[in-house]
């Protein structure tokens, strides 16, 4: 957990920020990959594990997969970043790749699924990784119990649904908030019309946060998640940026949404003891967006 004085001055705020950029394989994903796997049985870890994944939860699921000597068979799309591909290849993944939509994901993910009798790992619509994810925002409140807030990025709805479930039954008083690109705002919508909707482009430099939500959390962040925060492109960027340049660590764009969304509504977070999930930093330093 890190703090900047001169980014809580620039909000006027008391903020921590909850490094998962330093977890194994560089993210929080390698959380709730990890407790789906210890959750199998001996006979399923051998019939290996596959998911659909755009980088990081393909990487935790490799990694968690090798510590077992299980088989781990990762579905990408075609446009994810290389460096995230390098990574799953490191660590032992099996890279099936397929269109950049959540359907060709899930089609090539079922018959790879019905093909080796490999058991399906959701990235954030599975209870087991679901509470896997949780963990962040219970050693954060463990540490820091006197927050007000804590922000995370929404993509698949995975993290934000852990977050609030340990915001829930760890806190008394901490309220959950969600960050997302305005070109990939379908959690944002979800929560108004109260069903789950989805994005009809994905042209967002948070690559992380392209999937939507599922019928396992979006029930949670109906519950327990006080709003999201939609940002621009450029105000992604910028937060990236002020993180990389003022705190000397890198993130990679879908982790700069939920700071974005502090930096743009200072006065509502003016006087708060603030928390910040940063949930990774596998970015292709080769490929900046600044």
């Amino acid at each position: 957990m890190l703090s900047s004085n001169l980014l809580n001055e620039m909000i006027g705020a008391d903020i921590v920020f909850k490094c998962e950029n330093f977890q194994k394989m560089g993210a929080f994903k390698m959380r709730g990959a990890a407790n789906a796997i210890l959750s199998l049985s001996e006979d399923e870890k051998k019939r290996g594990v596959v998911t659909h994944s755009s980088g990081n939860f393909a990487q935790a699921v490799s990694l968690a997969a090798q510590k077992v000597d299980a088989k781990a068979y990762i579905v990408m799309p075609e446009n994810a970043p290389q460096v995230k591909k390098d990574a799953v290849k490191t660590y032992k993944g099996e890279i099936i790749e397929c269109e950049s939509t959540p359907q060709a994901r899930q089609a090539t993910a079922n018959k790879i699924k019905d093909e080796k009798g490999a058991s399906f790992l959701h990235p954030s619509n599975q209870d087991e990784v679901i509470y896997g994810n949780s963990t962040v925002a219970i050693e954060l409140l463990e540490e820091h119990p006197e927050l007000d807030v804590i922000l995370t990025p929404v993509g698949g709805g995975g993290l934000i649904a852990g977050t609030a479930l340990a915001a829930h039954y760890f806190s008394n008083k901490c309220k959950v908030i969600g960050g997302e690109p305005m070109e990939a705002d379908d959690a944002y919508r979800s929560l108004i019309s109260g069903k789950i909707e989805t994005n009809n482009s994905f042209h967002t430099v948070a690559d992380g946060l392209r999937t939507h939500l599922g019928d396992r959390n979006f029930p949670i962040i109906q519950k327990y998640v006080d709003k999201i925060i939609r940002v621009e492109e450029d105000e992604i960027i910028n937060a990236m940026q002020l993180i990389w340049e003022r705190m000397k660590v890198i993130i990679e764009p879908s982790c700069a949404v939920p700071f974005a969304a502090v930096l743009k509504n200072k006065e509502e977070f003016k006087n708060k003891n603030v928390g910040i999930i940063l949930s990774g930093g596998n970015v292709d330093v080769k490929n900046l967006p600044f």
